[in-house]
């Protein structure tokens, strides 16, 4: 068992027990006595709780208390089988293994699956952009968490995260997102996820970020009580997100915590860019007024698990480099399609990230939208009207046309006469 680096005698007991004893009860044992240790220590609240969506009770995994015994053993003794090489710091096959169960989970879960997993195409794309001219970060930030995903694809982009910030609302969500942190090798002193509603109850609000992303539910509800006119977090727009949609109220959220030389990265319905009444006011303080957007990107339909719907990022940055324009980026037609999924290849993501970074003009892809330009449109961002896509359809010829039907008309009739003398010669009426 040492070749594995486990070093945990009572775990290497229960692999070999398992082989042949009932272990659940020893498992159940181990599971609670890894919380108890952390009792009255600093990472008590990072691992409180942390396995209490684990029921080895359940009958899913088998009507009796043998059956359930028999499949958990039959588990370990794969597991057992497996070198996670886990004396190699730059391997992290646990944490890559959790991660990949998230992600097929979230492909046969369904509308669901959306509430805690992120594409890691559009991760990937959310955390080259934040990290764009960064080899360090000292702190990112997802408001809406799930399982942490999109925080450690960020990590993966630069040398060094100092701290990861998270909300979650769900707690199974919130559980997995500690699980995923533990098991990337994040330390808890260097992980803070929260488990609250993030519009209702934030839990970070004296932080701000240097780097933001967040996959917020499309289109949620929320209160949109008065009271929040008077909340920092909104209180300068003099508008909230309707209740019906709180996509912006996320953005306003995430603007807020965004710290001066940040940049925040968002994934959201197409609506946020054309909707009126409120969205409407809050879209064109944060041009007009403020600034902060700094580029616009549309997405392929049908690349989220659960929703077909086109998606975009918005980009923010508070202090931008390039404050004269906003990018435009139509990357809606750049995917492949897999069974009835839509993906992106690195080819595609690689198009969208240095555009982005370079922010070329490119004929029919992306363009560069003067802020005359944007406020000539009404503060509308619908991307059709800064990228044109439209391809003009190869004129036809009249002339040519009625003459090839003519053409297949004079064949029609040459055999007719011979499909007639056909008949004549069966002795049939054609």
């Amino acid at each position: 068992m040492a070749k594995r680096g486990r070093g945990n005698n009572e775990d290497e007991s229960l692999f070999d027990e398992a082989k042949t004893n009932f272990i659940l009860e020893d498992l159940q044992k181990i599971l609670i006595n890894i919380q108890l240790s952390t009792m009255g220590t600093a990472s008590e609240e990072d691992f409180d709780n942390l396995f209490e969506d684990m029921d080895l009770n359940s009958t899913k995994l088998g009507k009796t208390p043998d059956a359930r015994n028999a499949i958990i053993a039959k588990v370990l003794s794969h597991l057992d089988k497996i070198d996670f090489k886990l004396e190699e710091s730059e391997s992290d096959i646990l944490g890559d293994s959790y991660e990949y169960l998230i992600g097929q989970f979230a492909s046969g879960a369904g509308k669901k699956a959306g509430e805690f997993y992120t594409p890691q195409e559009v991760s990937k794309i959310l955390a080259k952009i934040v990290t764009t001219g960064k080899q360090k970060l000292r702190s990112v930030y997802d408001p809406t968490c799930g399982s942490g995903s999109l925080l450690l694809r960020v990590a993966r982009e630069v040398k060094d995260v100092s701290n990861f910030y998270g909300q979650e609302m769900n707690r199974t969500t919130y559980n997995l997102a500690r699980m995923n942190m533990i098991l990337h090798g994040v330390h808890y002193r260097n992980f803070d996820i929260k488990q609250e509603d993030t519009l209702e109850n934030p839990q970070h609000i004296e932080h701000q970020f240097e780097a933001i992303v967040a996959n917020p539910p499309f289109s949620a509800n929320w209160s949109a009580n008065p009271i929040f006119t008077s909340d920092d977090r909104f209180s300068q727009y003099r508008k909230l997100a309707p209740a019906s949609k709180a996509d912006f109220a996320f953005v306003q959220h995430m603007v807020y915590h965004l710290a001066e030389n940040g940049t925040m990265a968002v994934v959201l319905p197409h609506g946020v860019l054309f909707r009126g009444a409120a969205e409407l006011h809050i879209r064109k303080y944060l041009i007009e007024n403020k600034n902060y957007l700094d580029a616009v990107i549309g997405l392929p339909a049908n690349i989220f698990y659960g929703t077909s719907i086109p998606t975009c990022i918005l980009v923010f940055k508070k202090c931008r480099e390039n404050p004269d324009d906003i990018l435009f980026i139509d990357a809606s037609n750049d995917f492949d399609k897999v069974k009835t999924q839509n993906i992106l290849r690195d080819e595609h993501i690689d198009k969208i990230i240095d555009t982005y970074r370079n922010r070329t003009v490119i004929e029919k892809y992306s363009h560069l939208a003067s802020l005359a330009e944007i406020a000539e449109n009404d503060f509308n961002l619908n991307i059709p009207r800064y990228v044109d896509t439209f391809e003009e359809e190869e004129e036809i010829d009249i002339h040519l046309v009625m003459s090839e039907i003519k053409e297949l008309e004079a064949k029609r009739a040459e055999l007719d006469v011979e499909i007639a003398g056909y008949f004549k010669e069966l002795g049939l009426v054609f």
